[in-house]
C-alpha cells in the first residue's frame, strides 16, 4: 500500500491557498471515487447518469455556448474599458486645444453633452 501512501502525501503536500482550490481539489477527489466506483462496477445509476450526460452531443453543445457567452462577455467588458479610454483621451485633447486657443480655464464639465 505504499501507493495509497503516496497519493495522500500528495494531496497533502500543501495547504489550499483559496476557497476555490480547496474546491477544485474536492471535485477531483470526487471524481477520482466515482471513477474507482465505475470501475469496481458499484456506481450508483445517479453517478452513472451524470457521467453519460457529459459526454452528449447536447451537453457538449451547451457548454461550448457557455463557453463562447463567457467570451462574449468578456469581449463587451474590454470594449466598454477602451471606450472609457478613448473618452479620456479625447476630453484630454479638447482641453488642450481649449488651452491653445487662448482659454486656460476651460474644464472636463465643459464638454459633456449629457
Amino acid at each position: 500500500m505504499p501507493k495509497a501512501a503516496d497519493s495522500k502525501k500528495k494531496d497533502q503536500s500543501r495547504p489550499a491557498m483559496s476557497a476555490e482550490e480547496v474546491e477544485n481539489r474536492l471535485i477531483s477527489k470526487a471524481y477520482k471515487a466515482v471513477e474507482q466506483r465505475i470501475e469496481s462496477g458499484t456506481a450508483t445509476a445517479a453517478e452513472l447518469t451524470h457521467f453519460l450526460r457529459l459526454g452528449s452531443a447536447k451537453e457538449q453543445l451547451e457548454l461550448e455556448k457557455l463557453k463562447k457567452e463567457n467570451e462574449l462577455l468578456k469581449a463587451k467588458t474590454e470594449s466598454i474599458r477602451s471606450q472609457e479610454e478613448v473618452k479620456e483621451m479625447y476630453e484630454k485633447a479638447i482641453k488642450a486645444f481649449g488651452r491653445y486657443s487662448g482659454h486656460p480655464d476651460m474644464d472636463e464639465g465643459d464638454f459633456d453633452d449629457d
